[in-house]
């Protein structure tokens, strides 16, 4: 018989590998009352039913974990990442809805209105910095306390602009009360603030500083006296007329920190763009010509490059200028007329909470790699991301601790199997006084000290 050999995808094998690596764990590193072994077809069956509910699981969480947690959602964050594969091609467009779920002519999803056709694992705008790869976008809405109420998954060349009005729809009959959505600057079009503020609801977006926006220019050309509000933020609020085509309140923010980080991070850059362009005079044009391609590829000494009208390369002294005027601030726009400065800057700097999610996310709840390549199983694969980091957001606000000092300190709660004469038993190890502590405050029953007791055969 001639030798043969089987070629198997990559993605195949990474596929099995996740699959193995999951079921290895449920049956030999944790103890399941009633489930001592799975198997991989079970997890799937789980993951296909649990994506089904998935409008009714999150209305659900959020109304057991509000009652739980007795939460005031007054202020709504908003946030997105992407997550990539490792693929060779990004997957074939399908007809898609307005909110990038698949239409009826895919048979699933209900929908009337098709927008576009995409592939849900396609190329976009990478906030992992890996724009060669496919990727999905995923969204997240947290209360100030940093529990995440709700996620959403879109095809992966979904721009942020759009999303924020869906993610407004789909919490419309929410009992949220009064809500002021906080959005980073991805989210700032005209459109969205006068979709956020339907109903009564209002919003504190970030404002680009840099660019041609005529309400930021009027913003930053007002002069005024900055108060500190919390450590070392301090906000300064300027009134625009009519005439300068806002009627929304303005705050700017100055951290002296980030100014000096700032100005650090300029000078080294300008050491580098001067230690690039020496000599440069002496060049050919066609040479000088590829140094500035080259150039032009680093954003951050691009921005400091100038060309003078002989094709020399210099260094833009009115560019250092005004990156100078903007070292340490942000600018944000808010609709809300009741809420103070102060509040303005330190809702929106609660931001940070949707972040530290996302890092969460990704370095402990493990969302990437993702090993899924149907659709509805990447979306189920989110979904239990995001259903981890609810529970860890919820024991640590229980708890006053953060998830890392409670798992290692549960993680040394074992489990042994002893051997004699008489038989063989498993049997827990001591429960420490921290260990106890853990359990009681979220109300979880101490493991039973014996799990099995075999009697050895006569």
């Amino acid at each position: 018989m001639k030798p043969f050999r089987i070629e198997i995808p990559q993605a195949d094998l990474d596929d099995l590998a996740g699959r193995l690596a999951a079921t290895r764990w449920i049956e030999h590193d944790v103890v399941i009352d009633g489930l001592d072994t799975v198997v991989d077809e079970a997890c799937y069956r789980a993951m296909d039913w649990l994506i089904e509910v998935a409008p009714e699981l999150s209305r659900t969480v959020y109304d057991n974990v509000a009652d739980l947690l007795n939460l005031e959602v007054d202020l709504l964050f908003f946030d997105t990442t992407s997550t990539y594969f490792e693929l060779d091609e990004p997957d074939q467009p399908v007809d898609r809805d307005e909110h990038g779920a698949l239409t009826n002519n895919n048979g699933n999803i209900d929908s009337q209105d098709t927008v576009k056709a995409a592939g849900f694992r396609t190329y976009g705008k990478s906030k992992d910095s890996r724009p060669d790869l496919p990727q999905v976008v995923i969204g997240m809405a947290v209360t100030r306390n940093g529990i995440p109420v709700r996620c959403w998954c879109w095809p992966g060349n979904t721009s942020d602009s759009a999303l924020i009005r869906q993610v407004k729809d789909d919490m419309r009959d929410w009992s949220l009360g009064r809500v002021v959505w906080v959005a980073d600057r991805g989210f700032t079009s005209a459109e969205n603030r006068r979709y956020l503020q339907r109903a009564g609801g209002h919003y504190i977006l970030g404002e680009k500083l840099r660019g041609d926006s005529d309400e930021a220019k009027a913003a930053l050309a007002r002069q005024g006296r900055y108060k500190t509000v919390a450590g070392n933020l301090q906000v300064k609020e300027v009134n625009l007329t009519k005439d300068d085509l806002a009627d929304d309140r303005f705050v700017i923010c100055f951290n002296p920190e980030a100014a000096q980080r700032d100005a650090t991070i300029r000078q080294r850059m300008l050491t580098q763009l001067d230690e690039a362009i020496a000599g440069s005079d002496k060049l050919s044009k066609d040479k000088r010509a590829e140094l500035r391609g080259v150039i032009s590829t680093k954003p951050g000494l691009k921005r400091y490059l100038r060309i003078t009208p002989g094709g020399l390369l210099r260094i833009d002294k009115a560019a250092i200028e005004r990156e100078t005027n903007l070292d340490g601030k942000f600018l944000l726009r808010c609709s809300d007329p009741k809420l103070s400065s102060e509040d303005i800057a330190l809702g929106y700097k609660q931001l940070l909470e949707v972040e530290r999610g996302w890092r969460d996310m990704k370095q402990i709840i493990d969302l990437r790699p993702v090993y899924h390549r149907r659709e509805e199983r990447i979306r189920a694969h989110v979904l239990l991301c995001w259903l981890a980091l609810l529970l860890i957001r919820i024991a640590e606000t229980t708890i006053g601790q953060t998830w890392s000092t409670m798992r290692d300190e549960l993680q040394r709660l074992h489990l042994g199997t002893f051997t004699g004469p008489a038989g063989t038993f498993r049997q827990r190890t001591e429960i420490t006084p921290a260990q106890r502590k853990i359990l009681a405050a979220l109300t979880l029953d101490e493991p039973r000290r014996v799990h099995e007791a075999t009697p050895a055969p006569r």
